[in-house]
């Protein structure tokens, strides 16, 4: 046994790790309240400074003490000349840059560099944008690093080209360099912007028609990157990364807010007024003016959980419009805008609107280009010529579909639904997502060819519909069908059915009714076969004001002890009620 090492025993070798973790740990405490007293004392001295280093290079992601440490230079910075601030500076660059070797992604590091930066007198930019490139290179996602870079190129005046050469470098290098593509569709925009179109002829026109960002390219570089895109979803179809660009090159800018329709009723002497986007008009101001007289009137969303929404309705002082005798000219003012809509209430109308529809403002195109049809026509082949190599691509099928959108959401309905069908079963894990996209389809296909036939009458039923959507431009729709589907709720925005006398909405699984709520036209309602289970469920209904009818056959609620009593309580208004 003598000359032999002794070996530790591994019980033994964590009882030390213990033990030295502990020593540490109380060293690291001791360090950290002394601290936190000298700050509290107004301490700012170089000691001070240096046991926060001592602290922070143990533990860089403590903000408390890189607050304390810009407490400590700001003070310095009074007392020292501009060459001893440099030097401060530059050695707390330095320390910043030992803290990120060993924390790459410290969020207080980088902040506390971006604030040493933006002090130095002589700051170094060409050094930061080389620490980026080196923390780039050993980690491309470093999400910190992008937001530090971007940083450093705006306050340096780095040019644009030179960023795209640099994204160019990295994508070339790695097609999965999602932070990469991302950075060069902000650069795109700026260094080769689209041609403004040209102003409307029609002073009119000009105030009415949608106006679009300007975050979209020009027609020739989109072409170049169509190509470099093209060659990485070829090399790896199942890498998102260049998938998600491509939808972005695809995409158009979003249009501005504008007044899309306004709607006003004798009867109920009211006015609703639709905008494009969701706005709190209360904060945007709008004036409604009858007659050439501005009105007090008080505006309001459809719903009390919609603080911003699309469709916003006033009640007008009473007798105002309702002698049917007399005509009325409307005008809606959004002052913030700059922006009006006139509507005009003839005699012998009980209502009357003004309104741009989904067809007029290709509002259901708005996911993917306005470039030339042939341009889209020849990327659909390309993603079509993929897909037979990669039948099951995820992918490349839903941009299939999204193609299919812009081109002609009508004429390929029938391929955009086997495609959805196919997506389901080849990424199980994401069907609901699929299913909610295809109902969004489908209903702004229902919405198109009832424009069409113009009509007020939507119906949609028996299309496996799992959610609702694009609910505002229903705002004048009389009678809906929703029968036979898979909704589970008629969701708050469904109050933006403003002209609503019939809903019909039997065979799905519907057991929240929170969008039906002031309805002022709603007559007639039939829930056959839902699955709505107490009384309370109903109470929203009694808000409906000409509501008669009511079918509630094979609802769980109907079981209920005393619900006939109750539902007599609740709704009186109701003469026919089915049970």
């Amino acid at each position: 046994m003598h000359g032999r090492l002794k070996i530790k025993s591994t019980a033994q070798q964590e009882e030390e790790k213990r033990k030295e973790r502990e020593k540490k740990l109380k060293l690291y405490v001791t360090a950290r309240d002394v601290c936190f007293s000298q700050r509290k004392e107004g301490v700012l001295d170089e000691e001070a400074l240096q046991l926060t280093q001592q602290l922070l290079s143990s533990n860089p992601d403590f903000s408390t003490l890189w607050n304390y440490r810009r407490e400590i230079l700001m003070h310095l910075e009074t007392v020292r000349e501009e060459d001893d601030v440099q030097k401060i500076y530059e050695s707390e660059l330095s320390f910043v840059e030992r803290c990120l070797r060993q924390n790459p992604k410290s969020y207080g590091s980088w902040h506390h560099r971006g604030w040493v930066s933006a002090r130095l007198p002589r700051p170094d930019w060409v050094r930061e944008l080389s620490l980026c490139d080196r923390c780039l290179s050993l980690d491309e996602r470093n999400f910190h690093c992008w937001d530090y870079r971007r940083v450093v190129v705006r306050i340096s005046g780095v040019a644009v080209d030179q960023e795209l050469r640099f994204t160019d470098r990295l994508i070339g290098s790695n097609f999965s360099n999602y932070s990469s593509w991302h950075y060069r569709s902000t650069l795109l925009p700026l260094l080769h912007p689209e041609s403004p179109e040209p102003l409307s002829p029609t002073p009119q026109l000009a105030k009415t028609s949608p106006r679009t960002n300007s975050h979209r390219v020009c027609e020739e570089q989109l072409l170049k990157e169509y190509e470099l895109v093209q060659n990485a979803f070829f090399t790896d179809p199942n890498d998102q990364s260049a998938w998600f660009y491509y939808r972005w090159l695809l995409g158009r800018a979003e249009r501005e807010e504008m007044i899309s329709c306004v709607y006003v009723s004798r009867e109920e002497e009211r006015v609703a007024v639709c905008f494009s986007k969701p706005v709190h008009v209360q904060a945007v101001g709008l004036m409604l003016v009858l007659d050439g007289q501005p009105q007090q009137v008080e505006w309001r969303s459809v719903h009390p959980r919609l603080r911003h929404s699309p469709v916003w309705v006033c009640d007008l002082p009473p007798a105002t419009i309702s002698d049917i005798g007399n005509e009325h000219n409307l005008t809606v003012h959004w002052t913030e805008n700059h922006t009006h809509r006139d509507c005009a209430l003839y005699t012998g109308r009980s209502q009357s609107w003004c309104r741009d529809s989904a067809t007029d403002l290709e509002l259901f195109r708005s996911e993917l280009s306005v470039e030339k049809t042939s341009v889209l026509q020849s990327e659909l082949q390309t993603c079509n010529q993929l897909q037979e190599l990669e039948p099951l691509n995820k992918w490349c099928l839903l941009t299939i579909v999204l193609l299919m959108r812009a081109l002609d959401p009508l004429g390929y309905e029938k391929e955009t639904l086997a495609h959805f069908q196919t997506l389901k079963e080849v990424d199980s894990m994401r069907s609901a997502y699929y299913g909610d996209l295809c109902s969004k389809f489908i209903i702004e296909n229902t919405i198109l060819k009832m424009e069409y036939a113009e009509v007020r009458v939507f119906r949609i039923s028996n299309k496996k519909l799992s959610t609702l959507c694009h609910l505002d431009q229903l705002l004048l729709v009389t009678h809906i069908n929703l029968s036979s589907n898979e909704l589970e709720r008629l969701p708050p925005q469904f109050c933006m059915l403003q002209c609503l006398e019939v809903l019909e909405a039997d065979n799905n699984s519907i057991e929240d009714l929170e969008g039906v709520y002031q309805l002022p036209k709603l007559e007639e309602i039939s829930l056959k076969n839902n699955k709505i289970s107490k009384i309370e469920d109903l109470a929203l209904l009694a808000s409906c004001p000409k509501l008669r009818s009511l079918d509630l056959r094979g609802n769980p609620v109907t079981q209920m002890a005393n619900f006939l009593s109750d539902i007599a309580k609740l709704l009186p208004s109701v003469t026919d009620l089915q049970l």
